[in-house]
């Protein structure tokens, strides 16, 4: 049985006790507009907590997700069912349960404690009709993203991040009303995952990532989470390799270039923060010098940027690594394309990067994003990695191959190791790659040997 099914057998047994179950929230706003969603949330109302218990009791195992709040699920599927909540109580534990819920707050009341008109949509499950206490068809249809109620959009400062998020989503506007709202909201207090949450939807489920963080922009809320990006606004770059305008202009346009790349990387969420980041540096190093803007080393100043920025939202090290290696390194590959520089160059710059494949996609974005735009240098370097990728597929020396040939554990063991990479990087096959370590190790008298043993490794081994 699927999820709609089991929807529609809950509202029966909801309506034969005298209530009404309706779709809300995202699935009926996804309907309208022609989307596919995933989430079913139900609201059920008419009927006391005790009575839906009963119900969902006899179609399923019932776990309350969400018990001081009305929030029930059924094992084995993505339903979310709640009963409409009674305003401005708080508690915790199932001695509030009776308190928190308002079983015969009617549908205006419930609809009005949505966030956007769009989201305050309800679907009776089995007829199909829509309440719309609000005009949200009306700004679907314009493509309008308005607040319900003041007072209860403030309710949860979360909101802000939430409108800038679904205007990207959705390209959608940002209604006036609602932008001025939001610009008077204090959002420092927010955990920063639920932060996180809204910037990683608006770059993984957005076209143009560049309106979420705009939108943020003109309500003057990129302070204080997203302050490393605000301090490009402003920054100039050389009008005549930038005609665009400031950072933040390119970092906005970048963004947008590098959206369509999210299914060739092997972290689209690092790759779009790392697109975001790339030259968050030029804030804290550009200067004139000899009448030219210039921005040296700013991939490397900005790092410590880039770490607090990330350390702000997020605790996951893993993705943090994965983006500062970007940074770090965004800026070689349209050099070595534009010098034509040798496999082995490449070679090692590809082995430095986490993530090959991101670091092409992000230096072409990059090249993209500006006016005017570079010619794009992805072939070369996607043949160069190819290359590389096939070096590395080969044999190569271990750390058992070097003590089967008689060098035992020192402290230039690791030293050893290095220079068997660096001729594995350049192309050397194992076999005279070894003889070359070999050769290293007797010179500093680090291989043993047998009485009367030449030192002679024998053939390369495969």
């Amino acid at each position: 049985m699927n999820d709609r099914t089991m929807a529609e057998r809950i509202a029966r047994g909801v309506a034969a006790l005298g209530g009404r179950a309706y779709l809300v929230g995202g699935c009926v706003r996804d309907r309208v507009l022609g989307r596919e969603s995933k989430d079913i949330d139900i609201e059920v109302h008419g009927i006391r907590p005790d009575q839906l218990e009963n119900v969902l009791d006899g179609l399923g195992t019932r776990n309350a997700v969400g018990q001081s709040f009305g929030i029930y699920q059924l094992k084995g599927y993505t339903l979310d069912i709640a009963m409409p909540r009674r305003a401005g109580v708080r508690g915790e534990g199932h001695d509030d349960f009776g308190a928190l819920v308002d079983p015969e707050a009617g549908t205006y009341e419930a609809a009005r404690r949505r966030d956007f008109t769009m989201n305050a949509l309800m679907e009776d499950v089995l007829t199909g009709q829509i309440t719309d206490h609000f005009h949200g068809l009306a700004d679907l249809s314009r493509g309008v993203l308005r607040h319900v109620d003041d007072d209860t959009f403030r309710e949860d400062p979360l909101r802000v991040f939430r409108a800038a998020q679904f205007a990207a989503r959705f390209g959608f506007s940002v209604a006036e009303e609602t932008e001025r709202l939001c610009a008077g909201i204090d959002v420092t207090g927010l955990p920063r995952e639920r932060v996180m949450q809204e910037v990683e939807k608006a770059l993984l489920k957005s076209a143009k990532p560049s309106v979420f963080f705009e939108t943020l922009r003109r309500m003057d809320k990129l302070q204080p989470w997203l302050s490393e990006l605000a301090d490009t606004v402003g920054v100039p770059q050389s009008p005549r390799v930038h005609a665009e305008g400031d950072v933040w202009t390119h970092t906005m346009m970048v963004l947008d270039e590098a959206a369509p790349y999210r299914g060739r990387v092997s972290d689209p969420l690092g790759f779009l923060l790392a697109a975001a980041l790339h030259d968050v540096g030029k804030a804290v190093c550009t200067e004139e010098l000899g009448g030219e803007l210039h921005a040296y080393r700013h991939e490397v100043l900005g790092l410590p940027l880039a770490e607090s920025f990330m350390n702000r939202l997020t605790g996951e090290k893993r993705l943090t690594a994965y983006v500062l290696n970007l940074v770090r390194h965004h800026m070689r590959p349209n050099r070595a394309a534009t010098d034509h520089s040798s496999v082995k160059s490449t070679n090692r710059m590809f082995d430095e990067s986490l993530d090959p494949q991101a670091l092409i996609c992000l230096a072409v974005a990059d090249g993209q994003g500006k006016i005017p735009r570079e010619p794009s240098h992805e072939a070369f370097l996607q043949e160069r990695l190819a290359a590389y990728r096939a070096i590395m597929s080969r044999p190569y020396i271990m750390g058992r191959d070097l003590a089967a040939a008689g060098i035992p554990p020192s402290p230039r063991f690791g030293e050893y190791m290095a220079y068997a990479h660096k001729l594995r990087l350049a192309g050397v096959e194992k076999g005279p790659a070894l003889r070359q370590v070999l050769a290293l190790a007797g010179k500093n008298g680090d291989r043993k040997q047998e009485d009367g043993q030449e030192m002679n490794p024998g053939p390369g081994p495969s």
